[in-house]
């Protein structure tokens, strides 16, 4: 085989070990980002509910200032009851009375609804927060674990960039720009098997003379479809 084809191929190899790390970091990485973002999200939940919370507590309070004056305005009618000197006037008294305390029943009503919101609200950021402790616990050992797997994940991958690199300096220039070249859009199918007479990384049938190019291997041969490098294994040569 031609050396500089079989540096190539090697030099794919090496690039395809490579990019095989990135989806293996981001699976690591994944595990806990979705315990973080989950944390986060009781966080945030937790922190809405406190602030529905203080605008209930606002709306009840409102109301029972309502309460406060309409209880007032009662007691200043009890004392107008006893200076009218018309009928009018006493309808007219009974009237703001009935009124006041269809306001009183109802601001007590709404008190009461208030109050078992925020009793709720509480309860569920209570809830939350047990939650959130056991999810904060469980995201140090979650980290402790990611860490470990990137650490060897890295140690590998810097060994098979140090493989890389011993390949790259006794690689021909000329080859290796070309391998770049068609790299640039193939990625891991830069070099790649012929299997029965058809190229692997556009799967069309090549002719009888390029596959016997190809086997010889005495020069770089790419595919006349999709111009990748071709190559056969040491089985079918």
């Amino acid at each position: 085989m031609n050396q500089h084809l079989k540096q190539l191929i090697d030099l794919s190899i090496v690039d395809k070990e490579i990019d095989a790390f990135e989806p293996k970091i981001e699976e690591a990485n994944y595990n806990y980002e979705a315990a973080l973002a989950k944390t986060q999200s009781i966080e945030s939940d937790i922190e809405n509910l406190s602030t529905e919370i203080k605008e209930e507590e606002l709306k009840k309070a409102k109301n029972e200032l309502h309460l406060a004056e309409l209880s007032q305005k009662l007691e200043e009618n009890s004392k107008k009851s006893a200076e009218i000197k018309t009928e009018r006037e006493m309808k007219s008294l009974q009237l703001e009375e009935e009124i006041a305390k269809e306001q009183i029943t109802f601001a007590n009503e709404e008190i009461d609804r208030l109050e078992k919101i925020i009793d709720h609200k509480k309860e569920q950021i209570e809830t939350a927060k047990v939650t959130l402790a056991e999810l904060q616990s469980n995201l140090e050992t979650v980290k402790a674990d990611v860490d470990s797997k990137l650490t060897v994940l890295n140690n590998d991958r810097q060994s098979v960039f140090v493989k890389k690199e011993k390949l790259l300096s006794a690689t021909n220039q000329k080859g290796l720009a070309f391998y770049q070249k068609i790299r640039r859009w193939a990625k891991n199918t830069t070099v790649v098997k012929i299997e029965d007479q058809a190229c692997m990384g556009c799967h069309m049938m090549i002719s009888d003379k390029i596959y016997s190019d190809v086997i010889r291997a005495e020069e770089i041969t790419t595919c006349p479809h999709c111009g990748r490098i071709l190559y056969v294994d040491s089985t079918q040569e």
